[in-house]
């Protein structure tokens, strides 16, 4: 289902959780070397929605993370429920 050359794995944190509910946006930890373009791609493929915009930003332990914003018509949190996050 889910790209795992890109896309790793979703993070369930309280941050994470709240940009869910209050921005329509997910959490994933991707790899090092995939760029904006590959992960919105890879998202869009795995769930079949539209991504509205990718950040992308490397922690101090070494992981990349991005922030993924949905589009408004679709929500966030079907995804999260569909990946057993809620």
């Amino acid at each position: 289902m889910i790209d795992t050359h890109i896309l790793k794995y979703p993070l369930s944190t309280e941050k994470s959780l709240r940009l869910l509910e209050s921005e329509n946006k997910l959490v994933f930890i991707v790899d090092l070397k995939a760029t904006k373009k590959q992960v919105r791609e890879a998202f869009e493929k795995a769930f079949n929605v539209k991504v509205q915009q990718v950040n992308l930003v490397i922690t101090p332990k070494g992981l990349k993370k991005a922030y993924i914003k949905l589009s408004p018509e679709s929500p966030a949190l079907d995804i999260a429920t569909q990946l057993g996050m809620m």
